[in-house]
């Protein structure tokens, strides 16, 4: 699982991923559920499942999601049954999910490697939040204080990787993998 505060670079280890499979061979990436709204490029299915508050709550009450949370206004979850037939496949899969979910999935018992993905610094963090362009101040607002959550329970985590070069975050993810 790769977790990190909003803006440290989450979506683009993943999107790296998805355009250089060999890479990391074997890896399936998992498509998170959303309630918010697609950013520019984002495509229904690959980068996240783009649901209404209604059938988000549908999804919660039938239980398909392995774990789910609140975020900046908008809901996340992971579905459960993609999840699990990738695993029995024997198949690398990797969640990018947040702090709430990451103690959800340790919580369940599930045989997993957390991976936190820290900014450079809080500058830094700060400056790729505001330079998306996607969201207005409120929005940021809520990321950034949301993220000082983040960084301060980063010791929760298995692994600590720090975002500089995304290529060298893949290298990690791979090596933690294959240990």
């Amino acid at each position: 699982m790769l977790s990190g505060p909003s803006g440290v670079g989450k979506s683009t280890v993943v999107r790296h991923l998805r355009e250089f499979p060999a890479d990391w061979p074997g890896l399936w990436l998992s498509v998170s559920a959303t309630t918010r709204s697609p950013r520019t490029g984002e495509v229904d299915g690959t980068h996240y499942t783009f649901l209404s508050d209604a059938q988000f709550d549908q999804e919660i009450a039938r239980g398909a999601f392995l774990e789910w949370a609140n975020f900046a206004g908008y809901r996340y979850g992971t579905p459960r049954d993609s999840v699990a037939r990738e695993l029995s496949s024997g198949r690398d899969v990797l969640l990018e999910i947040d702090l709430q979910g990451a103690r959800q999935v340790r919580a369940s018992g599930i045989e997993a490697i957390l991976v936190f993905l820290a900014p450079p610094s809080w500058e830094e963090l700060v400056r790729r939040l505001t330079g998306r362009g996607t969201e207005d101040e409120g929005v940021i607002e809520r990321r950034l204080a949301h993220a000082r959550e983040e960084l301060a329970a980063q010791d929760e985590f298995d692994h600590l990787i720090v975002n500089s070069e995304v290529k060298e975050v893949v290298s990690a993810l791979v090596a933690l993998a294959q240990s």
